[in-house]
């Protein structure tokens, strides 16, 4: 059986180092250069912002290649890729999920990590909970809510608080990280545990409650190519272009951490 590649494997750290050393300021030079057509990625709902600027910085430099994106809960991006929706790239935000498309022969390469992420506990602009710590996600007077157990943060979560030994039931449980952070915003829900880089984008609607690394969890992200996409130059050129220097400066700047 094929596994994922380790993160910090050297098999990894090589393909990563080797991607990112690319072409010079011209940017990096990819599958892409020489092909056209439709590009369809499936991307957990935590990179929404960061494909997008991804995306427009790819289209400039391939504007014959027509890029679309899918961005949702990985478990559900991963049912809709197993019933046959049409996708070129599946980018997880956990490699369980991926590790269970490899098991499903619905990969056409072996998966690397591209990017992390932290955890962030979102509130409300203000903090009008005031919340300090994963310790207050159990206070009863505190409207605490979290993703699914098959989500990756919601699981992430979930350890965090083990970690932190704290008992938090929540009120509901979400799709994905964006519903957390959208409910939050909206004053629907006074705290969840979200991605740093899901806090950033909610802007000034939300704000942010550390968690400190002994209770914190660092998020992996693997992508690879979709078994019998149609466009496997494109997609493994958009892969290259994550992995360049450009790829990782932007992501970067959305909070993620270096592969």
């Amino acid at each position: 059986m094929t596994r994922i590649a380790h993160p910090f494997s050297g098999t990894l750290l090589i393909a990563v180092l080797v991607a990112a050393c690319g072409s010079p300021a011209a940017g990096p030079t990819t599958a892409a250069d020489k092909v056209g057509g439709d590009l369809q990625v499936f991307a957990a709902a935590s990179l929404t912002d960061a494909f997008k600027a991804a995306g427009d910085s790819f289209r400039k430099a391939h504007p014959t290649v027509s890029l679309t994106f899918n961005f949702g809960g990985t478990p559900t991006l991963l049912i809709q890729i197993q019933q046959g929706a049409p996708a070129d790239v599946f980018a997880s935000a956990d490699q369980p999920n991926m590790q269970r498309a490899v098991d499903g022969g619905l990969l056409g390469n072996t998966p690397l990590v591209f990017t992390r992420n932290r955890l962030e506990i979102v509130v409300a602009a203000g903090n009008p909970k005031h919340v300090t710590g994963l310790a207050d996600l159990g206070r009863p007077d505190l409207l605490y809510i979290a993703e699914a157990p098959t989500v990756p943060a919601g699981r992430y979560g979930a350890q965090a608080l083990a970690a932190a030994g704290v008992k938090a039931n929540p009120r509901s449980l979400e799709t994905d990280v964006k519903s957390v952070v959208s409910k939050v915003a909206l004053g629907e829900a006074d705290a969840g545990i979200v991605y740093v880089t899901d806090v950033r984008a909610g802007g000034a609607r939300v704000a942010g409650v550390d968690i400190p690394d002994a209770q914190n969890v660092i998020a992996t992200y693997p992508l690879a190519i979709v078994k019998g996409s149609h466009n496997v130059s494109a997609a493994q050129g958009f892969i290259d272009f994550l992995l360049s220097s450009q790829g990782q400066a932007i992501l970067a700047s959305f909070g993620f951490a270096h592969a």
